[in-house]
């Protein structure tokens, strides 16, 4: 049941564009056998905007594809070995990065940057070589770090776009909805939050001051759910006891964002949502990627949105996020030079 209402609610995002499928739209998934590949591959498959689902992994890769591919949807399926890379991104116009490893309970994202450094840095210098003009959405953690480290591996390739680059910080956006929906009584689709900033700990601001609902939640509740939107991950590692992470929500986050570029790349107007990018918003201080409101588009990222009035408490939050997100930047850049 969960899968049929995801497909209903992509297909009525996607409507407009149903007669736009026809164009040839070829997504890769890299890292596709994993816990956040493997459900976000079902969720693309069943996005009618996918015309071509390219599934790539160390391991595991070829048997998903062959699993997803029996589901009755018009996008064509395959799966690819490790030594399979570049087949894998042949022609691909979208390329989604969840690839790396789990955070385990007590492990910060920072804590994986060593292992996942590595790997997005070796799939970004495929993506240069097969695919370069490719849109890449970066999933793998600390996006903070992994998204410099790809635009640095493009840029050492002479093949840098900064409008087809993305963090995905799609899952701060989805938890501030539920997390406030909860607290007012609403329903999600009332309660949209503006999430600025990166994708860890103190680097999410959330703008409640700009929602109607959130304007209303002060004290000790603003500071929970604050904390919550900021944390939120660490509560499903904790539940999950050793089990995992956010794989199944963050796969749905993964799946919507890719689901608004495509919508942006087919034209549709008034695309506009989070994620991290390369942005002038606070360049003067050193800080050369921001997550803010940004339209998509044809050419991919067509408009980077300003964070407009915040509250005293988000300039709060705002000046502890910036010199954290600078260090987390520089040290992805610092890793690839």
């Amino acid at each position: 049941m969960l899968s049929r209402s995801v497909a209903r609610t992509l297909s009525s995002q996607s409507r407009l564009f149903s007669s736009s499928a026809t164009r040839q739209t070829k997504v890769a998934v890299l890292g596709a056998g994993g816990g956040i590949g493997q459900p976000l591959s079902l969720l693309l498959k069943s996005d009618p905007l996918v015309t071509s689902l390219s599934l790539y992994d160390i391991r595991g890769a070829p048997g998903v594809a062959a699993d997803v591919s029996h589901i009755d949807t018009a996008s064509e399926v395959n799966g690819y070995a490790a030594d399979q890379l570049d087949q894998a991104l042949d022609g691909v116009k979208v390329v989604v990065i969840p690839a790396g490893v789990p955070r385990k309970p007590g492990m910060t994202r920072d804590d994986l940057f060593n292992t996942n450094a590595s790997i997005v840095r070796d799939l970004a210098t495929a993506v240069a070589r097969v695919a370069p003009t490719a849109h890449i959405l970066v999933i793998s953690n600390p996006v903070n770090s992994t998204v410099p480290i790809v635009a640095s591996t493009l840029d050492k390739a002479g093949v840098f776009d900064p409008a087809h680059l993305f963090g995905v910080t799609t899952l701060d956006v989805v938890r501030a909805a539920r997390f406030l929906a909860g607290i007012s009584n609403a329903n999600p689709r009332d309660t949209p939050v503006t999430v600025i900033g990166g994708h860890s700990g103190a680097t999410i601001v959330p703008l409640l001051s700009q929602s109607s609902y959130g304007k209303a939640v002060t004290g000790e509740a603003y500071e929970k759910i604050v904390h919550r939107i900021q944390f939120g991950g660490d509560e499903v590692v904790k539940a999950k006891d050793g089990a995992g992470s956010a794989t199944l929500s963050m796969a749905y986050a993964g799946a919507k964002f890719t689901n608004a570029l495509l919508r942006g790349l087919n034209g549709q107007k008034g695309v506009i949502t989070p994620t991290f990018v390369k942005s002038p918003l606070f360049a003067a201080q050193g800080i050369d990627f921001f997550s803010s409101n940004v339209e998509l588009g044809v050419n991919g990222v067509e408009k980077i949105h300003p964070i407009g009035p915040i509250s005293a408490e988000e300039q709060k939050l705002l000046d502890a996020c910036l010199p954290e997100l600078k260090k987390n930047i520089e040290k992805g850049k610092a890793f690839v030079a």
